[in-house]
């Protein structure tokens, strides 16, 4: 149980509601056995021919209470002894007791419905909004294909297997308490010998029931694989083809796909078990109640046989909230697994961003980077840098692949944090700072445009969701973007497509600087925003680059050496540290690495 904590904390939110359901449940089941109950007296009243003898057998039945069997011998009495009034009478009482029963059954299923729903509407919600704050570097070290495999296939499997039978796991165990509690009161003797058997049925069960919780963290672990191979071939389609891999992809992923398959035959197998192996083992103990009871019914002073009938019906009915049970446990072991997984993202540690730190309110002097060192585990990446960045100059970092250029530009955003040193923000360690208030002055250009599949005007103005018509206009002019945007059938309001597939690159790259514009930030980080650009698209970014560079901080990654020579400062990145750093003239007259990088590509 320890594991459904989060979904109990769940349900926890509609005490109120869950309070109202307790109640209905337990007054259907109340309704239910008062009706089963009934049967006693009708039968010693249809068995017992003779007066005398019907009136002593109807008060000899225990089973609904002796205020009823009165009110049933006082109903023949007032009736010259007739007996099918007193029939009439049980049978209309069965009638209303059953309608009150199915009256409650209702309400306690109207209640619950919409608890299951909200609880996985709220886990789901939840999964998102973590997804959201987890850190960068979460994300490059998961598959793509196993976070959605968690927020979908896991999320499903938590609805189908444990919050649909969240309903089953409080009404059939009230169910089964009070049957039990209901047949030891008729025969304490016989619900003794049952009360044996029904712990060897339950070890039975759960003997079986182990393997499924392992068995269903492998298949949702082969699906996400699943997922990651699909989401690769999407994104991949031209390149499998142009390479004639599709065999190779088919296999890839028609092996995952059928040990999936493998996995599940097995896990359906045993969970398909539980319902028939129930009902075996519960009608192997009804039969031993038969002959057992029977023997009770037939000695003098013995068990009655009104009582003996509703006991045998009473058990019968027992029978299949017991099998709704033992699937539920199950079904909550099956779940288990999708509930270590999605545990796993939900408890995954976030960059801490306390609401009471400060605000940066405007940047006013510089970015320094102060014995900044970063890395993962013993993996170091950037090493002892130091560097300040002025406010309104533009900073270059340049180096081959690998050197750590993106890496030390994410720390700026704090997309991750300096494993040790200081990054200062006008002399402020930036963790000191809200980090929204942080981001609120930064713009991202990166290599890859990251458009969504929405209109022009929509993926403009992300960054400013309350941006008029004019600064969007005014934020494409800027971007070098207003001319192409304006010869589409829908000017702003064009659905660019999925990534903005129906944008050439250059269109797309051009959609992203005016996104950055919009926000006005005061400073500006462009991660080789040029680099996958044809001759004349490099022309047009780069020049709504310079338009947006103006009296902005900027820090610049390139590799086209062409498009950083007039910046403030170059600083060169060698394996993680800052290996050489000036002016780009300055750089040339030292004729070292970077003199070496300009000559390979012909920028003189």
């Amino acid at each position: 149980m320890k594991k459904l904590s989060r979904i109990f904390k769940y349900v926890g939110e509609y005490k109120g509601k869950l309070g109202l359901y307790f109640l209905c449940t337990v007054l259907s089941i109340f309704f239910s056995i008062f009706s089963i109950g009934m049967l006693a007296p009708f039968m010693q009243i249809i068995f017992n021919a003779d007066d005398s003898q019907a009136d002593k057998a109807v008060m000899s039945s225990n089973a609904v209470g002796g205020y009823v069997n009165r009110l049933i011998l006082d109903i023949i009495h007032q009736h010259n002894n007739d007996k099918l009034v007193a029939v009439g009478f049980i049978c209309v009482f069965i009638v209303i007791v059953t309608i009150l029963k199915n009256v409650f059954l209702y309400f306690s299923n109207l209640i619950s419905a919409p608890i299951r729903s909200a609880v996985v509407t709220r886990l789901r919600s939840d999964l998102y909004d973590k997804t959201l704050m987890l850190p960068i570097g979460y994300f490059t070290e998961q598959k793509k294909g196993d976070i959605i495999s968690r927020m979908t296939n896991d999320v499903s499997e938590i609805e189908s297997s444990i919050v649909s039978t969240l309903e089953g796991l409080i009404k059939d165990p009230l169910t089964v308490l009070f049957y039990l509690a209901y047949l030891v009161y008729l025969s304490p003797g016989l619900s003794l010998f049952l009360l044996i058997l029904l712990p060897l049925t339950a070890f039975i069960i759960g003997r079986i029931s182990r393997t499924l919780k392992k068995q269903s963290q492998a298949a949702s672990v082969k699906l996400g694989e699943a997922l990651s191979i699909l989401d690769e071939t999407l994104g991949g389609m031209r390149v499998i083809k142009a390479f004639l891999a599709e065999k190779l992809m088919l296999d890839r992923f028609h092996y995952v796909n059928n040990t999936l398959f493998r996995i599940r035959n097995k896990m359906n197998a045993r969970r398909d078990l539980a319902s028939p192996l129930t009902e075996t083992l519960g009608i192997t103990v009804l039969c031993s109640i038969l002959y057992f009871g029977a023997r009770l019914a037939l000695r003098d002073n013995g068990m009655a046989a009104g009582n003996l009938i509703v006991y045998i019906a009473t058990f019968g009915l027992l029978i299949n909230p017991a099998k709704n049970l033992s699937t539920s446990f199950f079904n909550v072991q099956r779940g288990a697994a999708a509930i270590d997984r999605v545990e796993e993202l939900l408890d995954a540690p976030v960059v801490v961003d306390d609401f009471g730190s400060k605000q940066l309110d405007s940047f006013n002097s510089s970015i320094e980077f102060r014995n900044v060192s970063f890395g993962y585990g013993d993996h170091m990446i950037l090493k002892n840098i130091n560097l300040t960045i002025p406010k309104g100059k533009t900073v270059a970092l340049v180096g081959s692949s690998g050197a750590g250029k993106s890496t030390l530009a994410d720390l700026v955003p704090r997309f991750h944090d300096v494993s040790s040193g200081e990054l200062l923000i006008d002399g402020v360690n930036i963790k000191e700072y809200q980090l929204g208030s942080i981001r609120k002055h930064i713009s991202i250009v990166t290599q890859e445009p990251v458009l969504f599949n929405e209109t022009i005007a929509s993926n403009i103005s992300l960054g400013k969701p309350d941006a008029s018509e004019d600064e969007i206009i005014q934020a494409a002019k800027v971007a070098n973007a207003s001319n192409f945007i304006l010869n589409k059938e829908d000017g702003f309001r064009t659905n660019i497509g999925d990534r903005g597939s129906k944008l050439s690159g250059g269109e797309r790259q051009r959609l992203t600087i005016a996104r950055a514009v919009i926000k006005n930030p005061p400073i500006l980080i462009l991660d080789e925003a040029t680099s996958s650009l044809d001759t004349e698209s490099e022309r047009l970014v780069q020049d709504a680059i310079n338009n947006m560079m103006q009296n902005r901080t900027s820090i610049v990654i390139a590799h086209r050496l062409s498009t950083i020579r007039h910046a403030d400062e170059i600083v060169v990145l060698q394996k993680g540290e800052i290996a050489e750093r000036g002016s780009h003239d300055e750089l040339l007259a030292k004729e070292g690495i970077y003199y070496k990088l300009v000559a390979m590509q012909e920028v003189k």
